[in-house]
């Protein structure tokens, strides 16, 4: 396997981890405020990891299959 396939499998594996936290922290908001900030603080660092791999790999599209 090629880096920039690694890298690339990489990036969809955090974003669809990115959409999951962020989903949780929504559904958390109204019956769990501490849960719902630590949902979306890690979902920030997982965004963070995600502009990194952007800057590395180039905005290259890419689809995720959200039924995995």
């Amino acid at each position: 396997m090629q880096n920039s396939e690694r890298l690339l499998r990489k990036r969809i594996k955090l974003y669809q981890e990115y959409l999951q936290l962020i989903e949780d922290a929504y559904n958390l908001r109204q019956t769990d405020h501490a849960l719902s900030d630590f949902s979306e603080f890690k979902a920030t660092k997982v965004l963070n990891q995600l502009n990194k791999l952007k800057f590395i790999i180039g905005d290259t599209k890419i689809q995720v299959n959200t039924n995995l």
